[in-house]
């Protein structure tokens, strides 16, 4: 006898173990995202970027001032290059925030 009035299952385990949706969907058939969900989503996959490039720079002025300090000049200026590369992609990435904004 049936009271739950959901899928037809009552909640009961299905032969794979899980139980059953109310309602019966995936979790993809609810529609397209909310536009904030999907800044967030963007705003995120940037700040993990923005924090792998600083975690990179740090890393490279540590290699760098390891490598000057033992009398090898040649690194500073493909080392400053580099640094200059990762800081432009920072700065590109903010631009892109300010403008995701608008």
């Amino acid at each position: 006898m049936s009271t739950g009035g959901g899928s037809g299952n009552d909640g009961r385990a299905t032969p794979g173990g899980r139980r059953a949706r109310k309602g019966g969907g995936r979790p993809s058939s609810r529609g397209p995202r909310p536009a904030r969900e999907r800044t967030m989503v963007i705003v995120n996959g940037i700040l993990g970027f923005v924090v792998l490039m600083v975690v990179l720079q740090l890393w490279l002025l540590t290699a760098t001032m390891n490598a000057y300090l033992a009398g090898d000049t040649r690194i500073l200026v493909p080392a400053a290059l580099a640094s200059a590369v990762c800081f432009g992609l920072n700065l590109g990435l903010l631009w892109y925030l300010y403008r995701l904004e608008r």
